[in-house]
């Protein structure tokens, strides 16, 4: 018979067969495919469709509707769009006086809405998706009420815990309970007779209905970086701004108010010795102090009033102070004078001081009304920034106060500071230092500011001016009102022009910042910094500068552009500087700020006046004085000159003209102070979007404007230019470029490309002559962004596009002949202007009109000059097409760097043909006319050379490569949208074949396929990737030209069905782009391919990604169009269908993952080990459908028979779910004409899957998304990524530089927002995520099981109509079981049970005469399914539970079968289960025997009898799991009523051995793995009596006699005989186990626990039984796997020795009537090795203390005999002793090894120490010990962890005999120690002090003296006396030998050690000596016959 074909065997035989038939069949199918049409390989690329031809030969019959938009591509497609550019401010900041214009708009194109690379599945998007999910019920959901179930539980606690011998309780009483309870709903018409069909409909309709349209919503998308398909749209160019921070100056307070005081605040960065923002102006004077300067002050401009500023730091530090330093008006006296009033005053002496104050006012107005237009420096503080952000962020109030004295320690340390989020804080600052007249320069500044931050600051010491200023400091609003820009324009948002404004200060960033330059922006700033009149004769002492702005030399040409301070108007024509009283060489600190005009000419310059200011008022002395003059030309040779000048000065007027040279130059007649030497320092910093400030740029741009103005000679610097030289100057000026510098060349960087490729598109006209400069301007252009690239590397995405070239190509860039408002072909020829003369400022894109008609060049303008006449004839070329030619031609480094940086050029030949289309209006023109043939070639040049750079350079330039790589894909995804996308997909395909090439010569591909994964991943992304795969093409010729579309059915009788499901030439072809994926997918999984496994979870992502955004796009949502889409990807389930062996078992997880604790043992051995059928035919692998036998290609060197490498739970998951999804979404009938082709291996193959997506898809369960602790998740995550990232290698250099874009980069705050929604399961798991969570979950494990619910009524169709291949249908079955064990929801349960029915009732016999062991399941399942906690479910299983039975009584008149089954099944729910419901299913049986009351039609049979009959007899197993549900938290009493169950079913076989089972599984889960194996060795000695009495096999066990070597408990298994049961009448011994098969089952697992237990003797004993089997079925292969786990054992045993720990023993006696059965009962409890007393006594305490209360609980501390009476009875006393095995001297014999004294153990002993008169201890003479020893019913380790004491017996020892058994113990101690083999010097000495060294009581001396030094007086003890003399005789030489071999073992450290312990030795062996020599004469006399003493206990320890 089959069943004895042993498992192994098979599992063999499996193999060989199976790679001999898939040879065979692969040959088969080869050949037959050869003839239908020729094979490519799925490594190679097929030739593609010429989609244009295709499109218009086969013209579509749909006129409009959902489907028609399959078919092409929509008219706007792409559209162009002019953005405006955004403007900050209310007014633009260009100013009226130029000629300029500045392009406000950005040309932009666009395409590509959907797609996978611009949808990505976000969380909010799936979130979005999730809207409006109902919520599925899920009984491991519905945990019972909390607090009523606990009431009932502690109730039975309480209850008396006696347990009747028999489980059963009475009949009557459980019946009285069953007709008392209510059945559920009945289901309608269950009973009638429908026909199948009818029900089949049905059953659809009903499971059809409110279905989840997307599944993909329900699925997390797959836990990967940022999907390389997504390009983020670059961030249009702005102004930048750093970290802004937002300062108020509130107040400003000194002790006493004489006079105005002026502010100023700034930033500086102390270690980059940089101040780094302009200053800003602020008065708080009040209106009193500000009247007194009414004179010298203008109305003040509200500009000037303001109180608040906005900074900007880029670079935030620990280093950046914010430095507020005041000023006063200026009077006579040094700054200590002027300073003292303020130190010495005190506010609150206001009054004692009033007439020395009001002297001092007096005095402050007299300098006011005379001196007030000059300042001089007063005081100053600083403030160290980040103290105050830092503290403020960590104070909990909304805003803090924070005072800050003087030199306030500051913290150092670059942490990174963030001013964005910090708490805003109010700041006081109290006090000032006073400016010191001699050390006001910016040097002086940072010196101090650097001590400042030292603790011992000298600041500190200094005396301060006390005052109060209180600002407020906060992080800036995003967009404040009421602000105005550094140039004091109005930003958007002023509601209010009188209100006080907030001023933006311009930041002077401390490092450069890259960013191209978007607004307006021309200020100059001077600094005035020494003056050095020491040599100058003449007075010149309070000395001032006037500095001036002229646009003449006229003093009347001073321009108002110079900004105003505070209280004063917006501009003027001059500033002074603050005077030092009485300083000849003083230093300035002043900032003064210049509006520079547009337009500069050579005339303008800085004017500085020189005066000396009187500050006594004497007669006719004038308040001031000039004493020198200097300047500085604003342009040199057409250039600002900025900088630092030391300038000389004039001692009078320049003359007439000086405004042209500069004042080095030594003008005749001239006097000049102290010899025309440098005496004044001044630095000029110009901020400027007009001004480059670098040589290069200014000369290419001039250059270029030169051209354009045709003005020549051209002056640069020294030079001048010709026009004859222009040529070579302007190619020498274009390599030049990569010498500027590169922060003034990102400033430019708009302007400089636009001249460049202006360059190529119009080459100019020199002297009448065209010169080409495309190359030179191609190779600028590679290198400025190269450069670009290298020095930005944190501002790349993820593809490493530089974000500011990937906004000048999205934003800036446009055909140079297409700019808007551009003037009719004619206007003037200005073709790219760049001013530097008077007219134009350089640097601006100025206007510029289109020359020439692009569309037709015959219209030229009116020429205007011979060189335009020239270019009339050319016309201008196209960009596109020149730069196509110039990448094509160029070659060495040029070629290099444009392969760099490929996706630049690529992108931006990708807008020149976009606009050219546009503005050509040719975007609907026919795709193939669209541009001319060369441009065809060259693209097609350029697109295989790269291609072949990537397969040559993939090893050497990883990172280069993936760019290229990445760059290329988009250039042809773009291409999809505006070429003829034919000539793209040969395009597709040259790629392609490049890389097959080079794959086969590989020895590791896995890289370069990875790179080909990435390629075709991002073509895919394609908007309209749907519609390029020709969705409703047919693949074989159609008969009509127009087939209608309607149905997918209407189709199929075209075309071979195979032909849609299998990757064949002509799916290929038509679906091109899906044909692709798919073979990716089916080469990569292939197990044969080499080296490519790492791509599994790659290659999977990528058909993920496409499926879930075909699902989640709109276009796709109408069903027929789903189905159309679905099509493509038929071959898919044929592709999953091969990979069967390697996806990951999710079956396996299951047991541990708690899945439904209905499933007994039993079931689990069924469906743990491998879920794939066990028929040979599903080892068959490589046959799954006829398209995938592999091309016999590279990738096929492996070896036959290799182990399959298994995919990642993940990645696995991943493809089920694809799977699902082409089966929920395609055609059905198509799906049913297809299965109905397959093979019936196939078929299973198929089966075998929806298996698995079962077990994959199952509800989690609230609970466990509880725990899913993200952090356990995180981890594993992280692993998984290391381990990834070896296995692929290098790989990593994308992933690298995407890591590199999340950092620093000013564009990737978004993808990092991106990012972080992405994953798996967020850290915040809050209530409401969880909930959510799990309601997804919920609906996904829902929706998942009803697709395989519909594929099985698919398959189930296609056996019906084709009437064959009912082999299949037990898989049908075991799927359908399976789902029904897995943890399911009411809704799909309930179609499942629908479909069951179904399914039984049209293949009867299958269940009950084919399928016997799924019967056996199924009966489980709905018993499961009846106790559930919801009616919906309990209604469902027992309607499917009564028709079982029906069905069953109506084949054969009898359901005996079901009847055992059921009864079975019940045993193990109620053995197993731990949250298992009584009550529920009590109405589940009601509702059966409803049923069975209302059949009319079976009312006249036996039927309704044995129906009643059964559920009595299953309501009676109830009763016992009461019993169970009241011990549940007791183990010992549950396992120990379990026990009693079992033994009740002694004649019931297959319930006997569910019990045993039970038991075994709930040893397991203590991990009781000895019980767990007795279990099995019982269950498998009872097999084995069944089998022998079935067959006589000589190599079968002859029942459990055989198995008395493993335990001497198992013949209790003996007990039934012939006359109790026999074996052959149905139903008995029917269950899977009472087969050979079975027993081999059995004995493997106990050999397992076994083995768990550590007890590896026993699992020798095991595979004794085992291997005569075995050998008898010639399984060499289970033999060979016995044979490695017994060496294993043995190995185990020698390497384990003397470290082997089995169990404790401790006996446990209850005493007390609250204890119910258990009075007055004794058991020996064996509990886990090393438990201490203490343990087992807190568990038992605590255990019984919270039963019964812990004040009626008492533990019983001592050992000694409980007397009954004297216990109070309302208490429970429990008394723990521990005991140990005890064997008697004869027993020693056969236990020699740790394992024989720990096993099969009966006897225990323990010793209890006591005195004649009570005490339990006394002297040595007195000290008697009682020796308990006791007998259990069963061995240990036995069925159950405690057992009944049966015997007792007692021995006493008197006090001699304790001395003597001590002795013995000392003496073998010492000569353990010493013989101990490796020596333990430390034991050793341990032993031997106690032994010699020992001075104590009771040592080995006092026992002597105590009992040898009289010869007792009663005979009796002669001889004890005599055997202790022995023994100390004994003690002494152990001694002795000891000490010897410690003399060896020790160092020269414990030599005295050592001589101490040789004298302590001798001095007990003289005090021993006349003890021990003295003999009894009496036992000398005669020798008597020895009598064998009973009392004398020697212990025997192992030597």
């Amino acid at each position: 018979p089959a069943q004895d074909f042993c498992l192994g065997a098979a599992h063999e035989v499996e193999r060989v067969l199976a790679s001999w038939i898939r040879m065979k069949v692969s040959f088969v199918i080869r050949t037959f495919l050869l003839h239908v049409f020729p094979q490519v390989p799925l490594t190679e690329a097929v030739d593609p469709v010429e989609l244009e031809d295709y499109l218009i030969t086969h013209p579509i019959a749909v006129e409009s509707g959902p489907l028609r938009d399959l078919l092409e591509f929509p008219s706007d497609d792409i559209e162009v769009v002019y953005t405006p550019r955004e403007c900050r401010t209310l007014v633009s900041a260009v100013p009226e006086e130029s000629v300029l214009r500045l392009y406000l708009k950005y040309l932009v194109f666009r395409y590509h809405k959907l797609g996978t690379g611009f949808n990505p599945n976000t969380l909010d998007k799936q979130k979005e998706r999730q809207k409006g999910l109902p919520k599925q019920i899920f009984e491991s959901d519905e945990a019972p009420d909390g607090n009523s179930y606990q009431d009932e539980q502690d109730d039975l606690k309480r209850r008396s815990m006696s347990i009747d011998d028999t489980p059963r309780g009475s009949w009557a009483c459980s019946i009285f309970d069953l007709k008392n309870s209510l059945p559920d709903a009945l289901l309608p018409n269950l009973l009638d007779r429908t026909p199948n069909e009818e029900i089949d409909h049905h059953n659809e309709d009903q499971r059809k209905s409110s279905r989840h349209k997307e599944l993909f919503a329900l699925h997390p998308a797959p836990d990967e970086e940022e999907p390389i398909e997504r390009l983020s749209v670059p961030e249009v160019p702005k102004e930048h701004f750093g970290q802004r921070l937002l300062v108020k100056c509130l107040s400003l307070k000194f002790e006493i108010e004489i006079e105005p005081i002026f502010a100023s605040l700034a930033l500086y960065d102390v270690k980059e010795k940089k101040k780094i923002s302009e200053n800003f102006y602020f008065d708080l004077n009040s209106e009193q102090m500000k009247g007194m300067l009414r004179p010298h002050v203008p109305p003040a401009a509200i500009s000037t009033l303001a109180r608040s500023a906005i900074f900007s730091i880029t670079y935030p530090s620990q280093d950046v102070f914010l430095v507020i330093k005041l000023e006063k008006v200026l009077q006579q006296g040094d700054i200590g004078e002027c300073a003292e009033p303020y130190m010495i005053f005190k506010e609150s002496d206001a009054a004692k001081n009033k007439e020395k104050l009001e002297k001092l006012k007096c005095q402050a107005e007299q300098f006011c009304q005379r001196l007030g237009k000059y300042r001089m420096p007063f005081a100053w503080t600083a403030i160290h920034l980040m103290n105050i952000v830092s503290s403020a962020g960590s104070l909990e109030r909304d805003s803090t106060e924070v005072e800050v004295g003087t030199g306030e320690r500051t913290t150092s340390g670059d942490e990174a500071c963030n001013l964005t989020s910090f708490r805003p804080a109010t700041l006081t600052v109290t006090n000032f230092f006073k400016q010191e007249g001699d050390r006001l320069s910016d040097e002086d500044l940072y010196k101090f500011l650097a001590d400042m931050r030292r603790p011992s600051s000298v600041l500190r010491r200094l005396r301060p001016i006390t005052a109060q200023l209180k600002i407020d400091i906060s992080p800036a609003p995003e967009n404040p009102h009421y602000c105005l820009t550094p140039e004091l324009l109005q930003v958007k948002l002023y509601p209010d022009s009188r209100v006080r404004p907030t001023r933006e200060i311009l930041e002077f960033p401390a490092r450069d910042v890259y960013v191209p330059n978007t607004t307006y922006r021309n200020l100059l700033y001077v600094y005035p910094q020494s003056l050095n009149f020491a040599n100058r004769q003449g007075s010149a002492r309070n000395i001032t500068v006037k500095v001036q702005f002229m646009y003449g030399e006229d003093p009347s040409n001073a321009m108002p552009v110079i900004f105003g301070k505070s209280s004063c108007p917006e501009f003027s024509k001059e500033a002074y500087t603050a005077v030092v009283y009485h300083n000849r060489s003083p230093d300035f600190h002043e900032e003064i700020k210049i509006k520079l005009p547009a337009t500069l000419t050579d005339h303008h310059h800085l004017l500085f006046t020189f005066y000396h200011v009187s500050c006594q008022q004497k007669q006719n002395t004038p308040l001031e004085t000039p004493v020198g003059y200097t300047w500085i030309p604003m342009l040199q040779n057409g250039r600002l000159k900025t900088g630092q000048f030391c300038l000389p000065v004039s001692l009078e007027k320049p003359p007439q003209a000086y405004s042209v040279l500069s004042p080095e130059v030594p003008l005749p007649g001239m006097k000049w102070v102290d010899n025309h030497k440098g005496v004044f320092n001044v630095e000029v910093v110009a901020v400027s979007s007009l001004h480059t400030q670098d040589p290069y740029l200014d000369k290419f741009f001039a250059l270029v404007h030169a051209l354009d103005e045709h003005m020549f000679p051209v002056r640069i610097g020294d030079m001048r230019i010709m026009e004859n030289n222009l040529e070579n100057e302007l190619k020498s000026s274009i390599s030049a470029l990569n010498s500027s510098q590169l922060e003034p060349v990102v400033r430019f960087l708009h302007l400089l490309l636009d001249k460049l490729i202006l360059l190529v598109v119009r080459p100019p006209v020199i002297a009448g002559q065209i010169v080409n400069l495309g190359q030179a301007s191609f190779e600028a252009m590679a290198s400025i962004i190269n450069r670009l690239h290298k020095n930005l590397d944190g501002n790349q995405d993820q593809h490493g596009r530089n974000s500011l070239l990937a906004s000048y190509i999205y934003y800036v860039f446009r055909l140079p002949n297409t700019y808007p408002n551009s003037p009719s072909p004619g206007g003037s020829v200005h073709y790219a202007t760049m001013a530097r003369s008077a007219v134009r400022p350089a640097s601006l894109n100025l206007n510029r009109s289109r020359s020439l008609s692009n569309s037709n060049p015959d219209i030229s303008g009116t020429p205007t000059s011979p060189d335009d006449e020239v270019r009339s004839i050319i016309g201008s070329k196209l960009f596109h097409e020149e730069l196509a030619l110039q990448w094509v031609v160029c070659s060495g480094s040029v070629r290099e760097a444009a392969l760099q940086q490929a996706w630049f050029f690529f992108e931006l030949m990708v807008k020149s043909m976009v606009h050219h289309l546009y503005f050509a209006d040719k975007l609907d023109a026919p795709r193939k006319n669209r541009f001319p043939e060369r441009f065809m070639d060259d693209v097609t040049a350029l697109v295989s050379t790269i291609a072949g750079d990537i397969v040559s350079r993939f090893q050497k330039d990883t990172e280069m490569v993936e760019r290229l790589n990445t760059s290329l894909a988009f250039f042809l995804n773009d291409l999809l949208s505006i070429m003829d996308r034919g000539f793209v997909f040969a395009l597709i395909k040259t790629c392609y074949k490049q890389v097959s090439s080079k794959l086969y010569s590989l020895t590791n591909p896995s890289n370069l396929a990875s790179l080909r994964l990435d390629f075709l991943r991002i073509i895919c992304s394609h908007e309209h990737y749907v519609t390029l795969n020709l969705p409703c093409s047919l693949l074989t010729p159609p008969a009509s030209p127009s087939p209608s579309v309607s149905s997918a059915t209407s189709q199929v009788c075209y075309q071979k069905i195979a032909n849609m499901f299998e990757l064949s030439v002509p799916f290929r072809q038509q679906h091109y782009l899906a044909g692709l994926v798919l073979t990716e997918l089916a080469v990569i999984l292939d197990p044969d391919a080499e080296g490519l496994f790492g791509l599994h979870k790659k290659v999977i992502n990528m058909v993920h990604n496409l499926l879930s955004s075909h699902d989640s796009d709109p276009r796709y949502a109408d069903p027929q169009v789903k189905a159309r889409v679905a099509m493509l990807y038929l071959p898919l389930i044929g592709v999953i269908m091969e990979t069967v062996p390697q996806l990951y078992d999710f079956t396996e997880s299951h047991n541990q993952r708690g899945r439904p604790s209905c499933v007994a043992v039993d079931d689990y051995e069924s469906e743990g080990g491998s879920m794939i059928s066990q028929t040979v035919a599903m080892a068959i692998a490589g046959t799954s459908v006829p398209q995938l036998t592999r091309p016999s290609s590279f990738l096929l060197t492996s070896s036959s028979g290799r182990q399959h490498s298994t995919f990642s739970t993940e990645s696995s998951r991943s493809l089920l779910i694809c799977l699902l999804w082409v089966l929920k979404n395609a055609d059905e009938s198509v799906l049913q004409k297809w299965f109905t082709d397959l093979s019936v291996l196939q078929l299973n193959r198929l089966l075998d899957l929806l298996y698995l997506c079962v077990s994959c898809f199952e509800y989690k369960g609230k609970k466990v998304f509880e725990r899913m602790n993200s952090l356990t998740f995180k981890k594993s995550k992280d692993m998984r990524a290391k381990l990834e990232e070896a296995i692929l290698g290098s790989i990593g250099a994308r992933q690298e530089m995407v890591r590199r874009s999340r950092g620093h980069a000013f564009g990737s705050q978004e993808n990092l927002r991106w990012r972080k929604d992405m994953t798996h399961w967020r850290q915040n798991t809050e209530k409401a995520e969880i909930e959510h969570e799990a309601l997804i979950d919920g609906n996904l494990a829902t929706e998942a099981n009803l697709i395989i619910l519909d594929t099985l009524e698919i398959v189930v169709q296609t056996v019906s109509v084709t009437e064959s291949k009912e082999s299949i249908l037990g898989g049908v079955l075991k799927v359908l079981l399976h789902s029904m064990a897995c943890n399911q929801s009411a809704l799909y349960l309930q179609h499942c049970f629908a479909t069951q029915r179904a399914l039984v009732s049209k293949f009867p016999e299958l269940l009950f005469e084919e399928e016997t062991e799924q019967c056996a399941d199924l009966c489980l399942r709905l018993l499961r399914h009846c106790s559930s906690s919801i009616s919906m479910i309990r209604s469902h299983a027992s309607a499917s539970l009564y028709l079982l039975m029906r069905q069953n009584f109506e084949i054969g008149n009898n359901f005996a079968r079901v009847k055992m089954q059921v009864t079975m099944s019940l045993s193990s729910l109620v053995g197993t289960s731990q949250n298992f419901n009584e009550e529920y299913l009590r109405r589940s049986l009601k509702t059966i025997l409803t049923y069975a009351e209302e059949d009319l039609e079976l009312r006249e049979t036996t039927f309704p009898d044995q129906v009643q009959d059964l559920v009595f007899n299953l309501h009676m197993i109830l009763s016992d799991t009461v019993k169970m549900k009241e011990h549940q938290e007791d183990p010992e009493m549950l396992i120990d009523l379990m026990y009693r169950i079992a033994k009740g079913y002694q004649n019931s076989p297959d319930l006997r051995l569910t019990w045993l089972q039970n038991m075994a599984g709930k040893h397991s889960e203590r991990s009781n793995h000895a019980e767990s194996a007795q279990c099995l060795v019982h269950s498998a000695a009872l097999v084995a009596e069944y089998l022998s009495m079935l067959e006589d096999r000589k190599y079968l066990p002859v029942g459990c006699v055989t198995f008395q070597n493993i335990s001497s408990n198992v013949l209790e298994e003996s007990a039934v005989s012939d006359d109790v049961v026999s074996p052959d009448e149905e139903g008995i011994c029917s269950g899977k186990y009472f087969t050979e098969a079975g027993l081999v089952g059995l004995l493997e697992q106990a050999a397992a626990s076994f083995s768990m237990a550590g007890m590896y003797e026993a699992v020798n004993e095991v595979y004794k039984v085992l291997i005569p089997i075995h050998e008898a079925n010639r399984d060499a292969k289970k033999l060979s796997t016995i044979h490695g786990k017994l060496q294993e054992a043995f190995s185990k045993i020698v390497h384990q020795d003397g470290k082997r720990m089995f169990g404790t023993y401790f006996r446990v006696g209850f005493y007390g009537t609250k204890f119910g059965d258990l009075d007055e009962q004794e058991f020996v409890y064996k509990e886990p090795a090393i438990t201490k007393l203490a343990e087992i006594s807190h568990r038992l305490e605590g255990f019984y203390g919270e039963r019964f209360g812990e004040d009626v609980l008492e533990v019983i501390k001592d050992s000694n005999p409980v007397d009954k009476c004297k216990l109070d009875p309302n208490k429970a006393y429990i008394q723990i002793t521990y005991v140990e095995p005890y064997f008697d001297t004869y027993e020693m014999k056969d236990r020699i090894t740790y394992f024989d004294k720990n096993y099969n153990l009966r006897r225990f002993m323990y010793c209890t120490p006591f005195t004649l008169d009570g005490r339990a201890h006394g002297e040595l003479h007195e000290q008697f010990k009682r020796k308990t020893i006791l007998t259990t019913s069963h061995a240990f380790p036995y069925i159950k962890t405690r057992i009944n004491v049966i015997h007792k017996e007692e021995i006493i020892l008197t006090p001699i005999e304790v001395a003597i058994e001590d002795m013995q113990k000392k003496t073998q101690e010492l000569a353990f120690a010493t013989h101990q083999d490796p020596a333990d010097p430390k034991m050793l000495q341990m032993v031997l002090q106690g032994s010699v060294g020992t001075t104590v009581n009771q040592g080995p001396l006092e026992v002597a003296q105590v009992f040898l030094s009289e010869i007792p007086n009663d005979p009796k003890l002669f001889r004890h006396h005599n055997k202790l003399r022995l023994c100390f005789k004994d003690f002494t030489k152990r001694c002795e030998d000891a000490l010897r071999k410690n003399k060896s073992l020790i160092g020269p450290d414990q030599k005295e050690y050592q001589r101490e312990l040789e004298r302590n030795y001798h001095r007990l062996k003289e005090a021993l000596q006349p003890l021990i020599n003295r003999k009894i004469p009496q036992l000398y006399k005669v020798l008597a016959p020895r009598i064998r003493n009973r009392s004398v206990f020697q212990q025997v320890l192992p030597m």
